[in-house]
């Protein structure tokens, strides 16, 4: 007798499992959603250096959201797309020019970028640039960000600047060397 209650329990629960899998997907809710974007691929994640130099100091950092990537911009007015040298990359750690000391950046990533110009007048050493070293950067708010955590200003060390960009993951970027600005674009995903 306990066999066959058993037999019937196990037919019952199993009658139950087919009757929910029968039913067909279309019986959910329809809801709207909204049309995927076409996000760019193949910047990869390696290190990308332009050799060149210039004088011209820079005077702002500043960032943007997009659908694809987050941007991080440096202003460099008056400087020519191909005076922007520029050395990105992600590092383990980031170290200040000059003094080695270390700067602590949030995320889970870190991307180092050095812009090749000064955050001062070379003429008379006064700073075009109201960074702190290992402060976050003055008037970036990452607040709703998908990629970007964190900023910090690690200083300006014989006519290169140096920013830590802690990013939620090491995830691939690309540099774009524009008239006035250097731009670095995170991708959200892979």
């Amino acid at each position: 007798m306990v066999r066959n209650r058993t037999l019937w329990a196990t037919a019952a629960l199993l009658a139950a499992t087919l009757g929910v899998a029968a039913v067909p997907a279309t019986a959910a809710p329809a809801t709207a959603t909204r049309a995927a974007t076409a996000c760019p691929t193949g910047w990869g994640s390696l290190g990308k250096t332009y050799f060149a130099g210039t004088a011209t100091p820079l005077t702002n950092v500043r960032t943007g959201r997009h659908d694809c990537y987050d941007r991080f911009v440096v202003d460099v007015p008056g400087a020519g797309a191909a005076e922007l040298g520029f050395s990105v990359a992600y590092v383990d750690r980031l170290y200040q020019d000059g003094s080695g000391r270390p700067i602590t950046v949030g995320g889970g990533a870190i991307l180092e970028v050095r812009v090749n110009a000064p955050s001062y007048n070379p003429e008379t050493g006064t700073p075009t640039y109201p960074g702190r070293v290992a402060q976050p950067l003055p008037g970036v708010n990452l607040t709703g960000y998908s990629t970007f955590r964190d900023t910090r200003y690690a200083g300006s060390f014989e006519g290169v600047t140096q920013f830590g960009l802690g990013v939620r993951a090491h995830l691939p970027f690309r540099v774009l060397r524009l008239a006035d600005h250097l731009v670095v674009d995170v991708a959200h995903a892979w």
